[in-house]
């Protein structure tokens, strides 16, 4: 049965590494929904806009969003690859707030390098280990400054963000250095989960289903009202959530107080709301990994909607 996280994390401090747009975005305002404190980080502002050339969705939104939800929003410019960026960040919320209690690594904004039906030696090196630092090192530096913080207090949340469950990702992922850099967070959610054993904290590994982001929508040239038009062309689009199903998903487990149960494992959006009850914005639960597994690669005779 799902109990409602509105008001569960009040008095709770989360940092959302990379809380421009989409996912990252959603996590941030769930959480603020459920009355946390939240610092969201990003290379676009206002003022600069980062490689990913999106200009129209910088971390000042972000954080506007996240306090007009119920919570306090706090947008922090972080190049999250530069580490005494992050370590000026920690120390701010140190500083400011005395406390950690989440921390969502989200880092990514790599879509504009991946190069799909190429072998790893046709690919742009540059891209591919650009890749790697945007995905995974900014993850590990993120982590190094902020978990001594997280760690003063029991009961501390790592959400280690990737593209596909340990499960899906066993499947080539078509381009080394994607598969390599989208593998990397769920070994580290495992890892993480083993040093935060002591200190009473858990680390989880999360991936979002096929996901409605602002690009995927752009991708498909259509908006959040109309976005079944993209059904035409891609009829698996149909399965596809919003960044907030995800966000609901990352509050629900900082709001379980029993959520080390969850701890060094790799899940999803779907699986987690089967558990906590929550649903999408239109009062769906879309399963996307399960649909795949089932019938993109197991051939299964079944509807999107047994998968809804």
């Amino acid at each position: 049965m799902y109990v409602s996280t509105q008001g569960a994390l009040a008095g709770k401090v989360a940092l959302v590494a990379g809380a421009t747009r989409g996912a990252g975005r959603a996590m941030a305002v769930e959480l603020g929904a459920a009355g946390a404190t939240v610092y969201a980080t990003g290379r676009t502002t206002r003022e600069k806009v980062s490689e990913v050339g999106r200009p129209t969705e910088t971390i000042e939104e972000t954080a506007e969003l996240v306090t007009a939800a119920g919570g306090t929003g706090i947008a922090v410019p972080v190049d999250h690859l530069e580490p005494e960026q992050v370590r000026a960040l920690v120390e701010r919320i140190d500083r400011e707030q005395g406390r950690l209690d989440v921390l969502v690594n989200d880092v990514w904004g790599g879509e504009h390098l991946v190069t799909f039906d190429k072998k790893s030696w046709e690919v742009k090196l540059e891209n591919g280990l650009r890749m790697l630092r945007l995905g995974v090192e900014t993850h590990l530096i993120t982590s190094y400054y902020a978990l001594p913080l997280l760690v003063r207090r029991p009961g501390g949340l790592v959400v280690e963000v990737t593209d596909g469950t340990e499960e899906y990702n066993k499947a080539f992922r078509e381009n080394l250095f994607f598969d390599v850099t989208k593998n990397a967070p769920i070994r580290m959610a495992y890892g993480l989960a083993q040093e935060l054993k002591e200190f009473g904290g858990t680390a989880v590994s999360i991936s979002p289903g096929w996901l409605r982001s602002e690009q995927m929508l752009e991708h498909f040239g259509v908006t959040e009202e109309n976005w079944r038009d993209a059904v035409e062309k891609e009829p698996h689009f149909a399965i596809a959530e919003t960044p907030h199903y995800l966000g609901r998903a990352v509050a629900a487990l900082a709001a379980d107080p029993d959520r080390a149960r969850w701890s060094g494992t790799s899940v999803s959006s779907g699986e987690l709301a089967k558990v906590y009850g929550f649903t999408d914005l239109d009062g769906s639960q879309p399963d996307a990994m399960g649909y795949f597994r089932d019938v993109v690669g197991g051939g299964k005779e079944a509807a999107v909607e047994d998968y809804r």
